[in-house]
Formats: C-alpha cells, sequence, structure tokens
C-alpha cells in the first residue's frame, strides 16, 4: 500500500507546493538579494505548528540553490541546538570546517572559524529559534556578511521578548511572513498530493481525506501523520484499501505518537516542568516553579521557565488556564482535540 514512505514523513518537502503561494514568494523576494551578490534582511516566519513553516523555509532556499549553487545552506533546530556553541556548529558542518571541533573548543574560536569561511554565502534556517538560550547567537551571525538567516518561530512579540537590547535592535528591520492555519480544502489537496505519491492509487478516498482534514484542524503535521497511520494499520492487516474503521483508530494514534514524539524532543529543563504539571494533575505557576528549583541542580530563571511553558502549550502539550494571577497548568487532554 505504501510505495514511498519518505512523502508521508512531516518534514518530507515537495517538489511542489500547494497553498503557500504567497508566503513562498514573500520568501523568495526577500532572499534573492543573494542572486546578485548581496545580502538580503533576515526572514522570520511565524505562525502556530502545523502550518508549513519548515517545509515553506526548506522548498524556498531549495530553488534558490537551484539558481545559486555556491549558497550553503545550514539547518539548525534550535529545539535541540539550544546554545550558541551547538548553532556555531552547525554552520560550521555545512561548511565541512566542523571536523576538528571538539567540545572544549571555546565558542569564539568556532565563530572566528565561520567568519573566516569565504566560500560563498551561507544560509542558516533557524527552526524554533525562540527556543535558543543564548540569543547572543544571533548577534553573531548577524555581524557575519556571507551568513543570512532565515528564523522561524510562533509569535512575534514572544520571540522578541526574550532578545536582549543588542540582539533587538540588529533583527527589527527583517521581514515578516506570517502563517496562518489551514482550511479544511487546502489540507485535504495537500493530503492528496501526498497519497499519489506516497501511496497506492485509490486506496484512499476523497471523502477519508476529508475527514482526517476535519480532525487535524488546520494542522498538516497532524493531518499527514494521520494518513501515514491509517496506510500502516491498513499494510499491517494486509488490507486493498484504507477503510473507516482503520482511520477512526489511526486519529488517535497518530496524536498519541506526535505527542510522545514532541515529549521525547523536550529539553531537560522542560522535560521536568512537564513531569511535575503530569504529576500534579493541575498547579500554579509559583508551585510549578518551587517544585522544579527542587528538582534539578542549576534551575533557570523564571523568564526562561515562563518561555519553556509557552512553547509546550503551543504544542499542544499543556494549557494555561485561567488569567495571570489565577492561572494554573495542566496536561492537555487528547480527548477533546
Amino acid at each position: 500500500m505504501i510505495v514511498d514512505g519518505r512523502v508521508l514523513r512531516e518534514d518530507f518537502v515537495p517538489s511542489e507546493v500547494v497553498h503557500r503561494h504567497d508566503e513562498v514568494s514573500h520568501l523568495s523576494e526577500t532572499i534573492e538579494p543573494l542572486l546578485y551578490d548581496e545580502r538580503p534582511e533576515t526572514a522570520f516566519l511565524f505562525g502556530p505548528t502545523g502550518v508549513g513553516k519548515t517545509c515553506i523555509a526548506r522548498y524556498t532556499v531549495g530553488r534558490l540553490r537551484e539558481q545559486l549553487p555556491a549558497v550553503r545552506v545550514a539547518y539548525v533546530n534550535c529545539w535541540q541546538e539550544y546554545t550558541r556553541f551547538r548553532v556555531l556548529y552547525r554552520l560550521l558542518e555545512a561548511t565541512d570546517r566542523s571536523f576538528d571541533v571538539h567540545r572544549s573548543t571555546p565558542k569564539d574560536e568556532l565563530f572566528e572559524r565561520l567568519r573566516r569561511v569565504d566560500e560563498g554565502p551561507i544560509v542558516a534556517i533557524l527552526d524554533e529559534v525562540d527556543q535558543l538560550e543564548e540569543t547572543e547567537a544571533l548577534y553573531d551571525l548577524n555581524r557575519l556578511g556571507h551568513v543570512s538567516l532565515v528564523c522561524i518561530a510562533n509569535r512575534e512579540e514572544e520571540l522578541f521578548a526574550s532578545f536582549d537590547d543588542r540582539v533587538r535592535s540588529r533583527l527589527l528591520a527583517g521581514t515578516r511572513v506570517q502563517f496562518d492555519r489551514y482550511g479544511t480544502d487546502e489540507l485535504v489537496a495537500i493530503l492528496e498530493r501526498r497519497a499519489t505519491e506516497g501511496l497506492e492509487p485509490d486506496v484512499v478516498t476523497e471523502a477519508q481525506l476529508r475527514t482526517i482534514a476535519d480532525a487535524a484542524a488546520g494542522d498538516a503535521r497532524v493531518a499527514i501523520g494521520v494518513l501515514r497511520s491509517a496506510a500502516r494499520l491498513a499494510d499491517r492487516r494486509s488490507d486493498e484499501r484504507i477503510t473507516d474503521e482503520v482511520l477512526a483508530e489511526a486519529v488517535p494514534n497518530a496524536r498519541t505518537a506526535i505527542r510522545r514524539k514532541t515529549v521525547e524532543g523536550l529539553i531537560e529543563h522542560q522535560r521536568v516542568l512537564y513531569d511535575v504539571i503530569a504529576e500534579a494533575g493541575e498547579i500554579a505557576p509559583g508551585d510549578l516553579y518551587d517544585e522544579y528549583e527542587r528538582r534539578v541542580d542549576d534551575p533557570k530563571t523564571s523568564r526562561t521557565l515562563r518561555n519553556y511553558l509557552t512553547k509546550m502549550v503551543h504544542y499542544d502539550l499543556i494549557e494555561a488556564v485561567g488569567e495571570k494571577r489565577g492561572r494554573t497548568y495542566r496536561l492537555v487532554d487528547e480527548g477533546v482535540r
């Protein structure tokens, strides 16, 4: 039933994109100066999860490389690579200059190595850039004339609130590309393309794709995950097509798998917060911070913890209930999503 499993991955970048032409055009215009040996403005891609920000960034930069093969591209997921050292290291990897870098290598030395790279421009796609703990890495990269930034985050105000004045003043003039939730028809079109390329013919109906799109509520990540889960279930059962019964089982399975993957990707301090909330059921911020500080040796600041919690809210892991002083946190009930 599955003829190309890559197409059913959330991180697959298609040869053509649907329903994001305006966003592609906007980003293409922003990075176009590279074709004329000029440095573009920093590009910021904002929007909720599952709206195609990462896909469009990689697709658009890939099209640029077709016209300008000398461009090196460094993709950095700041959820995992959240320090200045790791960001600089990933960019050195893209230039094949990381072979003799060790954990003990000073960060300033990494910056100097990157500064001396002169084989051509580098485009750094910084995904989940609001997860960076050392935002001076952005200041570093902005100082390098041969490095151009494409930064991906959920909300502009929360991202810029995390910057110090020096970083904020450097990046404030960048271009913004805003992404909204997909509509049901748009998700159906995306799923149709994935089904055509990734599955055998006629194994899923348009009505079933619409059911998936409705269940995903504008989140392409969830929609593609449900389609993949349904195809795998049908395959294991040796069904010739995806049945409605299989689809009904695939929806919660896909959501559970996405949630598990997201939780596994939490960095140590986020995971502590998540575990405290899970154990408490529902907990006020003050009590949450106190318990967190009891469990870690080197606690983060309250501001950093608020950023962590906000990110987990964006990813539907937890929800904030109430306003300000009366606010509490609890895990999201998957059954109501």
